[in-house]
C-alpha cells in the first residue's frame, strides 16, 4: 500500500521499517555517537522522532542493548558476534517485520525528513537497494534495503567480507542522485555525519550558523 505526501511522492509507507544503526563505542570518536548532543538533544532521540513519523515500524539496532533500557523503543542486536554497519544492516532487516526498510547510521544529525522521502520516492519491490549517490559518492548509511539482501549479506559475513559497498555488487541497486535532494537540501546536509570531534565541532558550527539565519 501507498501514501501519497503532500508533495505527490509515493511513499511506501505502510511497507517499509525504519533502522537507525546505533553502534556501539564509536572508536574514532571515543564514545557512543547515538548519544552526542546537537541542539540540545542526542542525535538518537532527533532521528527516532523523524522515524516515527514517517515509519509504522523504527527499530534502533545496537551491540549495546543494555544501554538503551531507558528507551521506549524496539532494540535489537546484532546476530554475529563482530561489529560493523553490515552486520548491523543485517540484524535490523531480519528482524524487521516489512519486506523493506530505510536504513539510517545514528551519527547523522541533519537529515531531513524530504531528503527521506525522496528516497522512499524511488522505492519499489524490484530494487533490493535505493541509496542515494553525492560528489563524496554512494550514502548506503542513508538507504533502502530489501529482505532479499540477507542471504548476500550472510554469505560475505561468512567470508569475512563486512565492506557495504561489495553487497550492491550482487544485488539490484537504483541510484538516486543528489540533483533530486537540492530543491529541499540545497547543502545535502541530510548526509553529514559525525566520525570524529573535529566533525562534531563542525556540526556544532553548522547549528549555529542556522540558529542566526532562523533568528
Amino acid at each position: 500500500m501507498f501514501h501519497v505526501n503532500d508533495r505527490g511522492i509515493d511513499i511506501l509507507r505502510f511497507a517499509c521499517s525504519g533502522l537507525i544503526l546505533a553502534g556501539g563505542s564509536g572508536a574514532r570518536m571515543g564514545e557512543n555517537k547515538a548519544f552526542l548532543k546537537i541542539r540540545g538533544k542526542r542525535i538518537l532521540e532527533c532521528l527516532y522522532s523523524l522515524f516515527q513519523g514517517l515509519f509504522d515500524e523504527v527499530l534502533v539496532v545496537t551491540n549495546e542493548p543494555l544501554r538503551y533500557l531507558e528507551w521506549d523503543a524496539n532494540i535489537v542486536t546484532d546476530l554475529y558476534p563482530v561489529q560493523g554497519s553490515l552486520v548491523g544492516i543485517h540484524a535490523g532487516l531480519f528482524h524487521a517485520s516489512l519486506p523493506h526498510s530505510f536504513v539510517a547510521a545514528c551519527d547523522m544529525p541533519f537529515l531531513k525528513k524530504e531528503s527521506v522521502e525522496v528516497i522512499l520516492g524511488e522505492s519499489e519491490p524490484r530494487w533490493d537497494v535505493v541509496l542515494p549517490v553525492t560528489k563524496d559518492g554512494r550514502q548506503p548509511l542513508c538507504a533502502v534495503y530489501s529482505k532479499r539482501c540477507i542471504k548476500p549479506i550472510e554469505a560475505q559475513i561468512e567470508r569475512g567480507d563486512f565492506r557495504i559497498s561489495n553487497l550492491t555488487k550482487s544485488v539490484r541497486v537504483k541510484e538516486v542522485y543528489e540533483a533530486s535532494f537540492r530543491s529541499t537540501d540545497p547543502e545535502l546536509l541530510s548526509f553529514f555525519n559525525i566520525n570524529t570531534r573535529k566533525d562534531l565541532a563542525a556540526a556544532e558550527k553548522i547549528n549555529r550558523n542556522r540558529s542566526r539565519l532562523e533568528s
